[in-house]
């Protein structure tokens, strides 16, 4: 073991979550950050509408909790969203004592607060509409600046290690086995305490809004090493993609649609009040379905969102990011309205966590959304992802550093086989079953399910679980194995919870079980090897 891969704390990942943990440990433990790319890539700096907190004397947090109950289908955990928003003002006045830069009243005085879908009140506090590379740009360089943080650039975590502690027969969590992609081989980090902080898993599906890193990597960790999952079935769809063949995965933001923007068929009529009363301004889910219910009855390729009917300064003022990269590809949304597709967005369902992110795993935390905290229910409403990073990232801080001092330095595990595996020449087979993966995910088990498709989908995930593990038995890991392994795994887990759940409920809509059951529970799921039983190991 080389000393520079053992620390107090590792944390796997670094978006919102994982910087705002580090710099909360960073005063009393030395960290590690591991970036599977550059430390800026991530979801959290493409998040474009802002944050959900109570910020306003006209607001309040009964308000705030209600809107929250509302959006999420009968399953947020009330305890988990009234702890989530008692701490959301202390959370954003953290992060402005960090230095982020959020837009203010035209008078200068009071921070802009935006109403967005599900909200009943203007509670979204924002940067313009780059909310996220405003917070991640902040915390990067404090984090950069930080004698106590060691940041591990293109480092992807494999597998975690779990060892017994001395005195202790109980395993817990020391650490991870990680690919230094630069220097092509596998390392042993060790710590204390071991944070996922990996975000989602959207990737899983054709079309998302998410960047390449989205791959379920903490969630599929943790399933391995014997940690509860649950509500994987709820995945949402963000209604408004931008829709161009050049466009990669760039979304437009729900602002828009909070500050007026209409939804239009392509011979320009609204349509929303055909599906909602709330119109644009209902939840996610509904605006989701109601366009891909349109798209499939039109045999359309896409809608549009239109604000052209503000003013020019308006939306230069409001929106200048979504102007500038629709102006990339010839799109004028000060004139013309923008094609628009669903894409696979955000991960609801996660890693069962308490309300300072421990796992079923001893040592082992797991926050943003990496984890399942109860927060989202069966549908997140607008701008609480980001709040839920910061409030668990510093629950979790005070938990590991209530217990650090009482934890040994675990001992080195052994160094990575190699020995068996050899160089692939088939590389062709990961392309291959990566795509094979994402589209019949995006078929058979995406906005709109049934009970044929999800059979499918189980037929075909059990064949290309059975070839990949195969593959990956036989030759060294690379960065695309890893995710389509761990891509696999969730996939797996989201065709067994969505199979399991019989009824239509928020982001898991089925044709066969179209109305919702009297009962709202959650879909756990328990691995065979799960870790919060009494794990003895022979002496």
């Amino acid at each position: 073991m080389t000393s520079h891969n053992a620390h107090d704390v590792l944390i796997i990942g670094s978006g919102a979550a994982g910087l705002t943990l580090a710099l909360s440990l960073a005063g009393k433990a030395r960290v590690a950050v591991l970036s599977k790319g550059e430390v800026n890539e991530g979801s959290t700096w493409f998040a474009q509408g802002g944050i959900a907190a109570v910020l306003d004397d006209m607001d309040s947090v009964d308000a705030h909790v209600a809107d929250t109950l509302n959006a999420g289908g009968g399953l947020c955990h009330e305890d988990s969203v009234r702890f989530t928003v008692e701490r959301s003002k202390s959370a954003i006045e953290w992060l402005i004592n960090q230095g982020v830069s959020f837009t203010r009243q035209q008078d200068g005085d009071d921070y802009h607060l935006t109403k967005e879908g599900g909200h009943s009140h203007r509670r979204i506090i924002h940067s313009a509409d780059a909310t996220g590379r405003e917070v991640h740009t902040t915390l990067i360089d404090k984090v950069q600046a930080h004698p106590n943080i060691d940041i591990f650039e293109h480092y992807i975590a494999v597998d975690l290690i779990k060892q017994a502690s001395a005195g202790h027969k109980k395993l817990r969590c020391t650490g991870a086995y990680v690919h230094n992609l630069q220097a092509d081989r596998v390392e042993a980090f060790h710590a204390k305490s071991v944070v996922l902080a990996t975000g989602g898993a959207s990737k899983v599906y054709l079309y998302t809004s998410n960047p390449d890193s989205a791959s379920g990597d903490g969630i599929a960790m943790a399933w391995r090493a014997g940690c509860r999952v649950a509500n994987m079935e709820f995945n949402q769809f963000h209604p408004t993609c931008l829709y161009h063949p050049k466009a990669g995965s760039f979304l437009v933001t729900e602002a828009l649609r909070g500050e007026g923007a209409h939804l239009k068929l392509p011979n320009g009529e609204r349509f929303m009040h055909n599906f909602d009363e709330r119109k644009e301004l209902a939840p996610r889910d509904i605006v989701a379905r109601a366009i891909d219910h349109e798209m499939k009855r039109l045999g359309s390729d896409c809608l549009y969102l239109d604000i052209s009917h503000k003013s020019e300064d308006f939306i230069s003022e409001h929106f200048p990011t979504i102007k500038a990269r629709c102006l990339e590809f010839g799109i004028d949304i000060t004139k013309e309205a923008i094609p628009v597709v669903p894409a696979a967005h955000y991960t609801c369902g996660g890693v069962v966590v308490d309300h300072h992110g421990r796992t079923d795993l001893d040592s082992l935390y797991a926050i943003g959304e990496t984890s399942f905290t109860g927060l989202h229910g069966a549908n997140r409403m607008a701008s609480n992802s980001l709040l839920e990073c910061i409030v668990y990232a510093q629950s979790a801080a005070e938990s590991i550093l209530g217990e650090l001092d009482s934890l040994p330095m675990p001992e080195p595990a052994p160094a990575w086989d190699e020995s068996r595996v050899t160089n692939s020449d088939e590389d062709v087979v990961i392309s291959h079953n990566w795509d094979e993966l994402r589209r019949f995910m995006w078929d058979y088990v995406g906005i709109v399910r049934t009970r044929k498709r999800l059979e499918r989908a189980t037929h075909r995930i059990k064949l290309l679980q059975k070839e990949i593990q195969e593959y990956y038995s036989n030759y060294k890991v690379t960065n695309d194995l890893i995710e389509l392994r761990n891509l696999a795994t969730v996939a797996e887990l989201i065709i067994r919870s969505a199979m399991q759940r019989k009824e239509s409920r928020g982001l898991h809509y089925s044709l066969d079980y179209p109305e919702p059951s009297q009962i709202a529970r959650d879909t756990m799921l328990v691995p065979m090897n799960f870790a919060g039983q009494d794990v003895i190991v022979k002496a």
